[in-house]
């Protein structure tokens, strides 16, 4: 489900805070896979270090196979299993996970596969046809996924990770694998949700275009044994974020390449 809750209690190797001010703390000392077979064990992530203010849209990015999403799965309490400290400050229940993949019930319809992130009696469910609405799926609400193309379900997707009304949104990927017009309407769709319920995003993307079109904040992962070698703001307007050319021209001064 993309509402994912923290679970409480120790972590092993790891510690977790939410007493602090709204600041999301990041400090991720050393993760390791496991020795499996005859593969050695993996140092994937190492000395990565990071905060993240209210309602600031940070963008990790890196080359595949870096350790996007396995910070991810760390922050949002997937992964346990790693040296550090992780500190969500007040917000930790008011966190949503949306995925690559829409992982939409195939026996519930659309709208209840939004209302299943609310719990039961919950007054949020009163919002569902104004949400659909927003995402362009009223005509869709009775439909199954198996009914609906792969930009709809992520549309349902989207719809169902802001439903909740999260403080900390945590995005793995989500428009990945689309033709370029509908990741492109998906992601006009995001930055107009946010517009309208502002929330704290970590977002993981390959996609350098993908990452300044919506980043406030760029935090760009080395290859093999990550860590944060850049941290750069991303100086675009919300009109330039519709604009290919100023996209371009950013992504290179950002990146230095096209």
């Amino acid at each position: 489900m993309a509402a994912l809750m923290r679970e409480k209690g120790d972590w092993r190797g790891a510690s977790v805070n939410t007493a602090g001010d709204d600041k999301i703390r990041v400090n991720v000392e050393r993760k390791i896979f496991p020795a499996l077979a005859d593969r050695d064990a993996q140092l994937v992530l190492s000395n990565v270090s990071f905060e993240v203010a209210p309602r600031e849209f940070v963008v990790l990015t890196g080359p595949s196979g870096c350790g996007k999403s396995t910070l991810l799965n760390i922050i949002a309490g997937l992964d346990k299993d790693f040296e550090g400290s992780i500190d969500l400050g007040a917000a930790r229940d008011q966190m949503t996970f949306i995925f690559q993949s829409p992982r939409l019930l195939p026996w519930r319809t659309v709208y209840e596969n939004i209302a299943l992130a609310l719990p039961e009696g919950d007054p949020r469910v009163a919002r569902i046809p104004d949400m659909l609405e927003r995402v362009g799926l009223t005509e869709a609400a009775n439909a199954y996924p198996e009914r609906i193309s792969l930009g709809m379900q992520r549309r349902a997707s989207l719809a169902r990770g802001f439903i909740v009304e999260p403080q900390i949104l945590l995005m793995d990927e989500p428009f990945v694998s689309l033709d370029d017009p509908t990741a492109q309407s998906l992601r006009q769709l995001l930055l107009e949700l946010i517009g309208r319920q502002p929330t704290t995003v970590i977002f993981v993307t390959h996609d350098r275009a993908e990452a300044i079109q919506l980043g406030t904040r760029i935090l760009r992962l080395s290859p093999g044994k990550a860590s944060v070698i850049d941290d750069v703001p991303v100086q675009l307007t919300p009109e330039q974020r519709r604009d290919r050319t100023a996209i371009l021209a950013e992504q290179m001064r950002v990146f230095g390449t096209g």
